[in-house]
């Protein structure tokens, strides 16, 4: 087969190093990889063929940008890897595509549902009756202390966070049972828990405050499906458990089979009709969000999803063929996160 050269934005995300090397290990042909991120030391850097760095995703020059990128490089794919830049890319691709490069990326509207928690909400509940969680929107100080109190506290904790976010920006647990001392003093640095009173004394005297998702607490074990879709048909689904987190992304799991997550995971895709890779999260059998991009693969040399997406974005694998792959998940088979070190001088690689 030809080689391949791929944009591959983000390059700093915490998946990026294994995902270049799984692109580059796709057992087919010679692939290219030109990284894009906003940070000039994003660790991508040091494992792509070039690099440029570029604004923001939610930047007003992030489109010219990867436009000049695009001119100047001609990659015959871009594969967005960050939540701030499929949205973007997507409301752009026509302009990509007619430079003769597709994106990797699913419609604007059905990114703008799933990006959003409150209108992925609203539009399952419409549509489906699939497990969700109880949810409020609030927009004010007073809406919030009304929502965490039809949804049970302080009897039960209760959890917030933006509708539009990324990671674990701005996610916070409330607890009646756990207290300000014991946050400070038994919590971890970087603890999701909160006192109300901590809330209040933040909130109370500011003019603006921001909109907030506002929803029972849900305790159990967290799994996640990875698929495969195009156009709101899912095409190959893996799920993993995610056993342990740290600042919001996958250390540790395992891939099992779960049909009940499966279906949703259809029912999900159906109504709102995502392409490409796509991760839905899941705590117990309620769904917690829904991300519109890729994310962390317990990959296989037999299947390497982002791939296979590029693959089928640029026509060169049918839907059919995607599904067969369903036979090679390796169920149980495990992954760890570990943490590691490159060192640079003036962005050359030393050791």
């Amino acid at each position: 087969m030809e080689s391949l050269k791929i944009l591959l934005t983000a390059c700093g995300c915490p998946g990026a190093s294994t995902l270049i090397r799984m692109l580059k290990q796709n057992g087919e042909r010679s692939v290219e990889i030109i990284g894009t991120d906003m940070d000039d030391e994003a660790i991508g850097r040091f494992f792509t063929d070039k690099f440029y760095q570029v604004p923001p995703g939610k930047s007003a020059d992030y489109i010219k940008t990867m436009l000049d990128i695009v001119e100047k490089e001609k990659p015959d794919v871009i594969f967005p890897q960050s939540t701030f830049e499929v949205h973007p890319l997507s409301q752009h691709k026509k302009e990509f595509e007619q430079m003769g490069t597709p994106v990797v990326v699913s419609d604007s509207k059905a990114i703008e549902v799933a990006n959003n928690k409150f209108n992925m909400y609203e539009t399952l509940t419409k549509h489906t009756n699939l497990p969700l969680p109880e949810y409020r929107l609030v927009n004010s100080l007073s809406e919030f202390l009304s929502a965490i109190e039809q949804l049970g506290y302080p009897e039960k904790p209760i959890i917030f966070k933006p509708p539009v976010g990324k990671g674990s920006r701005g996610v916070r647990i409330i607890d009646s049972q756990v207290d300000r001392k014991e946050i400070l003093m038994e919590k971890k640095p970087n603890s999701k828990y909160m006192a109300i009173e901590s809330f209040k004394q933040i909130f109370e005297h500011e003019k603006a405050f921001p909109q907030l998702l506002v929803t029972e607490f849900i305790e159990g074990m967290e799994k996640t499906t990875d698929s495969l879709c195009y156009k709101g048909e899912e095409l190959l689904t893996t799920i993993k458990t995610v056993e342990q987190a740290r600042w919001g992304v996958i250390v540790r799991g395992e891939l099992i089979k779960d049909g009940e997550l499966l279906d949703q995971t259809k029912k999900i895709l159906k109504y709102i009709p995502l392409s490409y890779c796509v991760n839905i999260q899941f705590i117990e059998d309620k769904l917690i969000e829904i991300n519109p991009r890729v994310s962390t693969f317990i990959y296989q040399n037999n299947i390497v999803a982002p791939y296979l997406s590029i693959k089928l974005a640029l026509g060169e694998i049918s839907k059919d063929e995607i599904k067969k792959y369903i036979e090679n998940i390796d169920y149980g088979r495990r992954m760890i996160r570990y943490m590691d070190q490159i060192f640079h001088k003036n962005h050359d690689k030393l050791l």
